[in-house]
C-alpha cells in the first residue's frame, strides 16, 4: 500500500504537468490567427455604402465565420495605395501578428504609367518585409492587369509583374483580383474603376477559391 501511494506522489508532478500543457494547448488555440488584406481602394472598399460590411476583405470574414474557422481579418487596404507608399507603410502593419498576408497592391502604379521594373523592385521589398518580421507567415500575392489603352508593352510587361514574383518567391498567385468583375459595368461603379456592391462579392468569391485552402 505504502508502495503504491508512493509511486501515485511521483507521478503526481508529471500529471500536474500534463494538465497545465493540455489548457495551455486549448488557450493558445482559441486565439484567432490574424489574416491581412494590404491593399489599395479596392481592397478598401472605396465608394460603397458601408465599406466595413461589402468590402472584399468583410466578406471573407463572413465566409470565415460561417467555415468555423479561427481566423480575424485585417483590412489594410488604403484608398490611392501605390507600391510605394505600401513599403513606407508595411512596417507599421507588421507591428501586429500576422499569419496569412494578401498583398494587393500595383493598380495605382499601373494606372499612374509608373514603370513596371519598379513596381516589381517594391513588391518584393514588402515581401522581404513580411517574411523578414513573419518567416512562418503565408503569402498571397494578388495580380493585377492594365487595359489596353495604356499601351500594349506596358500592359504586357506589367501582367508578367505577378506571375514572376509568384514564381521567384514561392508565393500563392491569385492571377487577377478583379477576374470577371473588370470591364464589366454591371459590376463595377460609375467611374468603371472599383466594384460596386455586387462586384465585392464576385471578387470576394475569386479570392475565397485561393484562400479557403490556406486557412
Amino acid at each position: 500500500m505504502k508502495k503504491s501511494l508512493l509511486r501515485l506522489r511521483g507521478l503526481l508532478p508529471l500529471f500536474v504537468c500534463s494538465v497545465y500543457f493540455v489548457m495551455a494547448l486549448r488557450a493558445q488555440s482559441a486565439v484567432p490567427r490574424t489574416l491581412v488584406f494590404f491593399g489599395d481602394s479596392l481592397t478598401a472598399g472605396y465608394g460603397l455604402a458601408d465599406p466595413s460590411g461589402e468590402s472584399y476583405p468583410a466578406l471573407i470574414q463572413e465566409k470565415i465565420s460561417a467555415a468555423k474557422l479561427n481566423w480575424r481579418v485585417v483590412n489594410a487596404g488604403l484608398s490611392g495605395e501605390t507600391t510605394a507608399g505600401g513599403l513606407r507603410r508595411v512596417d507599421w502593419v507588421l507591428r501586429q501578428p500576422v499569419d496569412l498576408f494578401v498583398l494587393a497592391l500595383g493598380a495605382n502604379d499601373g494606372l499612374r504609367g509608373t514603370d513596371p521594373a519598379l513596381t516589381r523592385t517594391n513588391l518584393q521589398l514588402i515581401i522581404d518585409r513580411v517574411r523578414a518580421k513573419y518567416p512562418k507567415a503565408r503569402l498571397v500575392l494578388a495580380g493585377m492587369q492594365m487595359p489596353p489603352a495604356m499601351g500594349g508593352d506596358f500592359s504586357r510587361a506589367f501582367g508578367k509583374i505577378y506571375p514572376e514574383l509568384a514564381a521567384k518567391n514561392d508565393v500563392t498567385l491569385i492571377p487577377f483580383l478583379l477576374e470577371d468583375v473588370g470591364g464589366r459595368p454591371d459590376l463595377n461603379q460609375a467611374d468603371a474603376i472599383h466594384p460596386s456592391a455586387a462586384g465585392a462579392t464576385v471578387v470576394a468569391e475569386t479570392v475565397w477559391k485561393t484562400l479557403r485552402p490556406l486557412l
